[in-house]
Protein backbone atom coordinates (compact mmCIF):
# COMPACT_ATOMS: atom_id res chain seq x y z
CA UNK A 1 0.00 0.00 0.00
CA UNK A 2 3.07 2.19 0.81
CA UNK A 3 4.42 1.47 -2.69
CA UNK A 4 1.41 2.31 -4.29
CA UNK A 5 1.05 5.69 -2.39
CA UNK A 6 4.50 6.53 -3.58
CA UNK A 7 3.94 5.81 -6.80
CA UNK A 8 0.94 8.04 -7.25
CA UNK A 9 2.65 11.02 -5.29
CA UNK A 10 5.31 10.58 -7.68
CA UNK A 11 3.00 10.38 -10.87
CA UNK A 12 1.15 13.41 -9.56
CA UNK A 13 5.11 15.50 -9.16
CA UNK A 14 5.53 14.03 -12.95
CA UNK A 15 2.76 15.34 -14.32
CA UNK A 16 2.29 18.60 -12.93
CA UNK A 17 4.69 20.58 -15.05
CA UNK A 18 3.42 18.83 -17.83
CA UNK A 19 -0.54 19.89 -16.96
CA UNK A 20 0.55 23.04 -16.26
CA UNK A 21 2.99 24.15 -18.09
CA UNK A 22 6.80 24.93 -17.02
CA UNK A 23 6.07 28.83 -17.98
CA UNK A 24 3.98 29.90 -15.28
CA UNK A 25 5.87 27.87 -13.21
CA UNK A 26 9.35 30.01 -13.85
CA UNK A 27 7.77 33.32 -13.12
CA UNK A 28 6.26 32.08 -10.20
CA UNK A 29 9.75 30.74 -9.05
CA UNK A 30 11.54 33.87 -10.57
CA UNK A 31 8.86 36.49 -8.57
CA UNK A 32 9.17 34.44 -5.38
CA UNK A 33 13.09 34.62 -5.21
CA UNK A 34 12.59 38.29 -6.37
CA UNK A 35 10.13 38.82 -3.10
CA UNK A 36 12.38 36.74 -0.82
CA UNK A 37 15.23 39.78 -1.51
CA UNK A 38 12.89 42.37 -0.87
CA UNK A 39 14.50 42.82 2.88
CA UNK A 40 18.08 43.36 1.25
CA UNK A 41 16.95 45.27 -1.15
CA UNK A 42 14.48 47.51 0.92
CA UNK A 43 12.40 49.36 -1.94
CA UNK A 44 9.31 48.99 -0.36
CA UNK A 45 10.40 50.88 2.91
CA UNK A 46 12.46 53.33 1.42
CA UNK A 47 9.31 54.07 -1.53
CA UNK A 48 7.29 54.11 1.33
CA UNK A 49 8.89 56.80 2.84
CA UNK A 50 9.66 58.72 -0.03
CA UNK A 51 6.06 59.00 -0.96
CA UNK A 52 4.85 60.13 2.46
CA UNK A 53 7.54 62.54 2.86
CA UNK A 54 5.93 63.80 -0.34
CA UNK A 55 2.30 63.96 0.28
CA UNK A 56 2.57 64.68 4.03
CA UNK A 57 0.54 67.44 4.88
CA UNK A 58 0.55 69.68 8.19
CA UNK A 59 -1.30 67.00 10.48
CA UNK A 60 0.38 63.92 9.19
CA UNK A 61 2.61 61.06 10.97
CA UNK A 62 6.40 61.50 9.33
CA UNK A 63 6.55 58.03 11.04
CA UNK A 64 3.83 56.18 9.09
CA UNK A 65 6.15 55.94 5.80
CA UNK A 66 8.51 53.60 7.67
CA UNK A 67 5.91 51.68 9.25
CA UNK A 68 3.78 51.09 6.44
CA UNK A 69 7.35 50.11 4.39
CA UNK A 70 8.60 48.27 6.81
CA UNK A 71 5.06 45.98 7.12
CA UNK A 72 5.14 46.29 2.82
CA UNK A 73 8.83 44.69 3.44
CA UNK A 74 7.68 41.84 5.51
CA UNK A 75 4.67 40.94 3.37
CA UNK A 76 6.41 40.69 0.01
CA UNK A 77 8.59 38.58 1.89
CA UNK A 78 6.05 36.06 3.31
CA UNK A 79 4.68 36.56 0.01
CA UNK A 80 8.01 35.15 -2.04
CA UNK A 81 8.38 32.30 0.56
CA UNK A 82 4.81 31.20 -0.40
CA UNK A 83 5.45 31.41 -4.24
CA UNK A 84 8.90 29.81 -3.84
CA UNK A 85 7.09 26.61 -1.56
CA UNK A 86 4.08 26.57 -4.17
CA UNK A 87 5.66 27.25 -7.14
CA UNK A 88 4.62 24.20 -9.08
CA UNK A 89 1.32 25.33 -8.55
CA UNK A 90 -0.48 27.78 -10.72
CA UNK A 91 -1.61 31.38 -9.27
CA UNK A 92 -2.27 34.19 -9.95
CA UNK A 93 0.18 36.83 -8.49
CA UNK A 94 -0.78 37.51 -4.66
CA UNK A 95 0.62 41.33 -4.29
CA UNK A 96 0.50 43.88 -6.50
CA UNK A 97 2.26 45.65 -7.85
CA UNK A 98 4.09 42.65 -9.29
CA UNK A 99 7.70 43.69 -9.91
CA UNK A 100 9.38 45.47 -7.29
CA UNK A 101 9.25 48.94 -6.73
CA UNK A 102 11.94 51.69 -6.12
CA UNK A 103 11.68 55.09 -4.94
CA UNK A 104 10.52 57.63 -7.79
CA UNK A 105 14.45 59.60 -6.94
CA UNK A 106 16.39 56.14 -7.65
CA UNK A 107 16.59 55.81 -11.21
CA UNK A 108 16.97 51.89 -11.72
CA UNK A 109 19.63 51.30 -14.31
CA UNK A 110 21.41 48.21 -15.73
CA UNK A 111 25.23 48.48 -15.28
CA UNK A 112 27.03 47.85 -18.64
CA UNK A 113 29.66 45.27 -19.03
CA UNK A 114 31.36 42.84 -22.04
CA UNK A 115 27.89 40.96 -21.77
CA UNK A 116 25.10 43.66 -21.68
CA UNK A 117 25.17 45.89 -23.97
CA UNK A 118 23.12 47.08 -27.47
CA UNK A 119 25.84 47.51 -29.72
CA UNK A 120 28.49 45.50 -28.32
CA UNK A 121 28.69 43.45 -31.07
CA UNK A 122 30.17 45.98 -33.06
CA UNK A 123 32.64 47.11 -30.27
CA UNK A 124 30.15 50.29 -28.41
CA UNK A 125 29.06 49.21 -24.91
CA UNK A 126 27.45 51.40 -22.55
CA UNK A 127 29.82 51.65 -19.90
CA UNK A 128 33.24 53.93 -20.03
CA UNK A 129 36.00 53.13 -22.65
CA UNK A 130 39.31 53.39 -20.58
CA UNK A 131 37.86 54.37 -16.64
CA UNK A 132 41.71 53.62 -15.57
CA UNK A 133 42.88 56.99 -16.93
CA UNK A 134 41.79 59.73 -15.27
CA UNK A 135 39.56 62.18 -17.32
CA UNK A 136 38.69 60.09 -19.71
CA UNK A 137 35.10 59.73 -19.54
CA UNK A 138 34.08 58.94 -23.01
CA UNK A 139 31.44 57.00 -23.78
CA UNK A 140 30.08 56.29 -27.09
CA UNK A 141 26.03 55.69 -26.45
CA UNK A 142 26.04 58.88 -24.26
CA UNK A 143 24.26 61.93 -26.13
Amino acid sequence: MRSLNLYVVLAVAGLTPLLTGCNSMEKKLGRGLTNLGEPLRLGELMRSTEQNALSMDSGGSPGYGVVHGFARTIERTVVGAFEVATFPIPTQPIIHPVDPVYPDSQQRDQIGYAGIGSDQFIGFQDSSVAPFIPGSEFNPLQN
